[in-house]
């Protein structure tokens, strides 16, 4: 009996995925659970895995199609009735009657389909997702032209939409003439990969919905270097667990930068769910510590480690990724001093660690040699002011700067 390999369901909210590529091709055997083709959603990367081992007999959607949640992607049938199907053709085909015509439904008949309404088709051809942005926006969809399978309006027509209307007259007519021709004779042109696209579309959505405002704090890490020093290299913390152990502290004491915007409401988490970034080859990712100030530093750098290793090999779940309420990026590791970081939807906020490194700073009067970073959080404006901001960060440099055991 022949098996459908459908997109699956990657999370609570995850509506649709993308295909990145087939491992397999028609023809192919393949195993139970053996990977059959690489999909990416909004949270997560991931391999598919064949619900049952045989041949691959169709592939329904192409690599780098975008395919809702339970969408047919493959059917897989078993050996011997691959085998069995041209004979079987043969039979029907000589068994029919010459000249025999195919069975046709009549018009009105209980299998016809009832006519819908314009409203009820756009319905149909978007997803959840895609019907919040446009509303958020104030988009029409049954006037977007949609490019996913069967019409599907998905984001990205969305977001194309919008940007073509945003122009104003003539001026953006030019300009979409002006992108037309960047490319010059020589010149190399790529398309984005999937991940790029969708990491290309949370950050312009990210600056048309929040207030950006940066801060940035230097702070004294030699405190903390005393403490590795004096830590054996097996469970010796890294500095960046360290920063989430402070965040998370900050977080309890400063609750609304732990919240999210819904509507003219704020929404304060009661979880701290703190996600750490991770550079993955042409993109990120950002996984989340769960719980995070309920966890001893040895807990959150071992969580850190783990998760950043399985990101990287592409073995994260979507709970893996989900829930996060306040993130941080770590640029510093590849040397810069700070950024001004994108804060991650629907999050309020977002901190940048700068390079730690040895540099001159004045301490007790004195010019000495100690160990410093910046530390940059970028912040939501409409709900979180610059005073509330500053306050946070003060909780975070008095941590790193005088580590030791949490007040009771």
């Amino acid at each position: 009996m022949a098996t459908d390999v459908v997109m699956p369901q990657m999370g609570e909210s995850i509506t649709e995925g993308t295909i990145v590529r087939w491992m397999k091709k028609v023809g192919d055997r393949i195993d139970r659970d053996e990977p059959l083709l690489e999909i990416t959603t909004d949270k997560v990367d991931a391999e598919v895995p064949s619900p049952a081992a045989g041949i691959v007999v169709q592939i329904l959607a192409k690599e780098g199609e975008t395919v809702s949640v339970n969408h047919v992607l493959a059917v897989i049938d078993a050996p011997d009735a691959v085998a069995a199907a041209p004979a079987q053709k043969t039979a029907a085909v000589a068994a029919a009657p010459a000249g025999a015509a195919p069975a046709r439904t009549p018009q009105g008949s209980a299998q016809s389909k009832p006519a819908v309404s314009m409203d009820d088709a756009a319905r149909d051809r978007t997803s959840p997702l895609v019907r919040k942005l446009a509303k958020e926006h104030h988009v029409d969809i049954s006037q977007i032209h949609g490019t996913g399978i069967s019409g599907r309006v998905t984001k990205y027509d969305v977001l194309d939409y919008l940007e073509q209307t945003g122009q104003a007259g003539q001026a953006g007519q030019a300009g979409q003439a002006g992108r037309a021709g960047l490319a010059k004779p020589g010149d190399r042109v790529e398309p984005m990969s999937v991940m790029r696209k969708k990491i290309a579309e949370h950050m312009v959505l990210s600056r048309r919905t929040s207030a950006h405002v940066h801060t940035v704090f230097e702070v004294n890490f030699s405190a903390i270097a005393r403490i590795r020093q004096a830590t054996p290299a097996a469970g010796k913390p890294t500095y960046l667990a360290f920063i989430v152990a402070a965040v998370a502290r900050a977080l309890r004491a400063v609750p609304v930068l732990n919240s999210s915007v819904d509507g003219d409401s704020v929404v304060y988490h009661k979880d701290i769910n703190i996600g750490v970034a991770v550079a993955l080859e042409g993109g990120l990712i950002v996984p989340v510590i769960k719980h995070a100030d309920t966890r001893d530093l040895p807990d959150v750098s071992a969580a850190i480690a783990d998760l950043a290793g399985r990101a990287r090999t592409k073995q994260l779940t979507p709970e893996d990724v989900a829930g996060g309420t306040f993130t941080v990026t770590n640029p510093g590791m590849l040397g810069a001093q700070f950024g001004t970081p994108i804060i991650n939807q629907p999050q309020t906020a977002i901190l940048a660690v700068g390079a730690i490194e040895k540099r001159p700073a004045v301490v007790n009067d004195a010019l000495a040699v100690q160990t410093m970073a910046y530390l940059a959080l970028g912040f939501d404006h409409r709900i979180i002011d610059g005073a509330v901001a500053d306050g946070f960060m003060s909780h975070v440099k008095q941590a790193l700067e005088h580590w030791g055991p949490e007040p009771a």
